[in-house]
């Protein structure tokens, strides 16, 4: 599949609703029917009153887009409240710059993206979707299509503060095409990560993944996650369903290193229940990595930890 940006003007999408990946998802998992309730929230947005709001307020967010060369990563964003700002109805501003050494740095204008905002304190998401009309040294502008709040479901509580000497750093990355025993040993010591996706008409897309540490398994040169019960949109696997082009972000929040790695990933349905299916969704993701970038590009660290006792327990 050729590798393309959508056309720099932004549209308002007329085909609002689900696309055919994501139904074909419901209605394998069964959820068809909650899923159509929630349908009307994937209408246009508006960034007016408290969403509007709840971005002013954040610190922390996480892009989904391709490079220029067409490679698709998902990347960390940082800046003091007010860094994400609605300067229209249907415009965001996001004033702050990727790290030279960081996969998306001067990344073109032009595509589709995906953004999670993300509350982690508070455990409270919000997925913005649209066209990136300008990238720059001052930042990014995306005319917003989609925005709408995620449940609350695995997120670990973090307060984040602004990195620190040592932390976003540069000139220690490793760019790769295969894992090393270190980037297996950060991948399964992380209780979070963040995964982007894209459907050729409908653009890109950013989730946020938790879990108990350990559950993205590495197995070989490959990654597996079990998907774990959600809001039943299936937008992350309904986009692997027709396109596999995917991107995932690991950090170690207190040290401040990285893994970016940008590959595909199948969905594989099996019997519900069986060993190291927590959940019982009889689904998971196998992930396998096609260039991986390693470093301490993390633009933010976590002051207290507390774990979220509602993650899933899991067996190998």
């Amino acid at each position: 599949m050729s590798k393309t940006t959508a056309p720099v003007a932004a549209r308002q999408r007329a085909d609002v609703g689900f696309h055919a990946g994501e139904l074909a998802v419901q209605r394998r998992a069964g959820t068809a029917e909650e899923a159509a309730r929630l349908s009307p929230m994937l209408g246009p947005a508006e960034l007016r009153g408290g969403l509007a709001a709840f971005l002013a307020r954040r610190t922390f967010a996480v892009v989904t887009a391709r490079d220029a060369g067409g490679q698709l990563w998902t990347s960390p964003l940082s800046g003091p409240p007010g860094f994400l700002e609605a300067i229209a109805p249907t415009t965001l501003a996001v004033r702050a710059r990727l790290p030279e050494d960081d996969p998306l740095h001067a990344l073109p204008a032009g595509q589709q993206v995906g953004l999670v905002v993300v509350e982690l304190a508070a455990r409270r998401r919000v997925r913005v979707n649209g066209t990136l009309v300008a990238a720059d040294g001052q930042g990014l502008v995306i005319e917003v299509e989609q925005a709408y709040g995620n449940c609350p479901q695995y997120i670990h509580q973090r307060l984040l503060a602004p990195a620190g000497p040592g932390l976003a750093s540069q000139g220690d990355v490793r760019r790769d095409t295969v894992l090393t025993p270190g980037d297996a040993g950060l991948i399964r010591a992380a209780d979070t990560f963040f995964l982007g996706t894209t459907n050729p008409e409908r653009g890109s897309d950013t989730s946020h993944r938790g879990g108990r540490p350990g559950f993205v398994r590495v197995d070989g040169g490959r990654l597996w996650w079990r998907d774990y019960p959600g809001n039943n949109l299936f937008n992350s696997f309904g986009n692997l369903a027709v396109n596999p082009e995917a991107a995932l972000f690991f950090a170690d929040f207190d040290t401040g290193r990285t893994l970016h790695l940008s590959g595909t990933a199948e969905i594989e349905w099996d019997e519900r229940g069986r060993p190291g299916d927590e959940r019982h969704t009889g689904r998971r993701a196998v992930f396998t990595p096609e260039r991986l970038l390693a470093g301490h590009l993390l633009p933010a660290c976590q002051v207290p930890h507390s774990p979220n006792p509602r993650n899933p327990a899991f067996t190998d």
